[in-house]
Parts: C-alpha cells; structure tokens; sequence
C-alpha cells in the first residue's frame, strides 16, 4: 500500500524464494514504477506466523547477497513499520488486511488454479483503489471523487456490470461464475465493514464539527452493485434539541433523499 495514494497493490508468487521474491518485485516496479522505500511490518507481527512468513521475515531482515544486490541496484531502501503505530496500522486495516479477512471467510478451504485466484485478487485490487477518498470540487452538483486509480490510471476504474448471484447456490454455477459471487460476497461484507469505520469517524466529527451544506458524503446503502458507491451533496442539515444534526437532506444522482446521520460518511479525506 502506498501511504501517499493510499493505492493497493496485490501480487501473487507460488513461494518464498529469493528469485520469486526479486521477481514479484520487478513485476511491481515495471507495473507501477520503482519505490524508493518499502516498509514492512515490525518482526513481532510474525510471532506467531505460519512457516512461509517467517521465512519471509527472514528474507528481508537478513536478505541474502542476492536480494541485497538487487535493493542497492535499485537504490531501495526497506525499513520496518514502528510497533504501535496506529497511522501506519489505520492504512493497512481499511486495505490488505481487511481484504484477507473477507476473503478467508468467503473462499473458506476452496482450492484454486493460479489463473482463478490471481482474477479474484486482481478485482479485489481494483475495488479497493476505487474507494473514494476526497471531493474532487466544491460544486455542489459535481459528486466526482478522488481515488487512489486516479494516481495510477489517471480516472475512475469501470468495473463490468454482473447480475448479483450471491443467493444462488454455488453447486448451480460454473467456474467463472464461482468467482464473481466470491467477488461480490467480499464487496458487500468489505464495503459494509468499511462504511462502518468511516461512520465511526463521522460520528466524532459531527460531534466535533457537525457537516455543513455542501459537504459530499457517502450514503450507506444495502446491496449496491460491485464497487459502486451511492454519494451526494448536503443540501440541507436539521439540528436537534442539543444543536447536533440529527438529518439530513441529500442531492444524489437519482435525485434528493432524507437520511439520519447514522447512515452518512464523511469522506476518509474531507479535512
């Protein structure tokens, strides 16, 4: 993850070694250019860790002639994260690690080819680097966003339109269509577990700051398609007893709705 774009980049290898690692790597610099710092987890993020991790740990604590040659080559540094810090942690809960965690819940022990995991994770790495992070105006009708796939394609990323078969049972569906309600299960429980967050955030800023009229914020809807958001300006704001927004209305695209601020977020980037 970039802690600048905040743009995620997922790459798969069939193991630990030194050349697949160094491999991986040219994939990733040629794809998106070369880093001049990598950072890693601190090593007691490992404790604990199945065997390839810790092989991993290894390999980059004390990288071999190799893998050393390579990173001074290429004038790249590498350090670990600092334990305990919650800036760095908060980049990696929104992105990798809560993608890990859906996708161990959906896919459970199912066994993969190469080609049908890497199609998996290459859309999975596609929603997450279009999640909105910030107005891209202040015009009240523009609702265009900021993504991470702004800094790397230079626009929005379109995802092809799908039927949502997420009830249908998997025994009825072909291969292809295995992955795509795999895909879609991760999108509703990530982009809910997401909005989530974002309303917690949101609650302390309301408190702390409460919205204004022309605010764009992003709406929690149920069962919205793969990576599309429902977003939309603050045209009006009604205050409770306690002079704290209670309501709000909202100019969308489909037109102008009332919400409790329960069911509204801040942009992870508004300030």
């Amino acid at each position: 993850m970039c802690f600048v774009t905040k743009a995620v980049h997922f790459e798969l290898v069939s193991d630990l070694t030194t050349q697949t690692f160094i491999a991986s790597l040219k994939r990733f610099i040629a794809r998106r250019g070369r880093p001049s710092l990598i950072f890693s987890d601190n090593g007691k993020t490992f404790i604990g860790a199945n065997a390839e991790l810790k092989r991993l740990y290894k390999l980059v604590i004390n990288p071999d002639p190799e893998l050393a040659g390579f990173l001074v080559d290429e004038n790249i540094n590498w350090k670990f994260l600092p334990p305990r810090a919650p800036n760095f942690g908060g980049l990696w809960e929104a992105g990798v690690k809560s993608f890990k965690f859906h996708f161990k819940r959906e896919a459970g022990n199912s066994r993969f080819t190469y080609e049908e995991f890497l199609t998996i994770m290459t859309q999975i790495e596609g929603i997450l680097n279009s999640r909105p992070l910030t107005p891209l105006s202040t015009d009240i009708d523009d609702l265009s966003v900021l993504t991470p796939e702004h800094f790397l394609i230079g626009r929005p990323i379109t995802f092809i339109s799908e039927p949502n078969i997420i009830h249908i049972e998997t025994n009825r569906l072909n291969i292809y269509q295995r992955l795509t309600k795999i895909v879609q299960s991760i999108w509703k429980r990530w982009s809910n577990n997401y909005l989530s967050n974002l309303q917690q955030r949101s609650k302390w800023k309301f408190e702390k700051d409460n919205a204004t009229v022309g605010d764009l914020v992003l709406i929690k809807e149920d069962n919205l398609a793969v990576n599309k958001w429902l977003m939309g300006r603050l045209i009006d704001v009604f205050p409770g007893k306690d002079n704290r927004i209670r309501v709000v209305t909202i100019k969308t695209q489909h037109g102008v709705v009332k919400r409790p601020i329960s069911k509204i977020c801040i942009l992870p980037m508004r300030e």
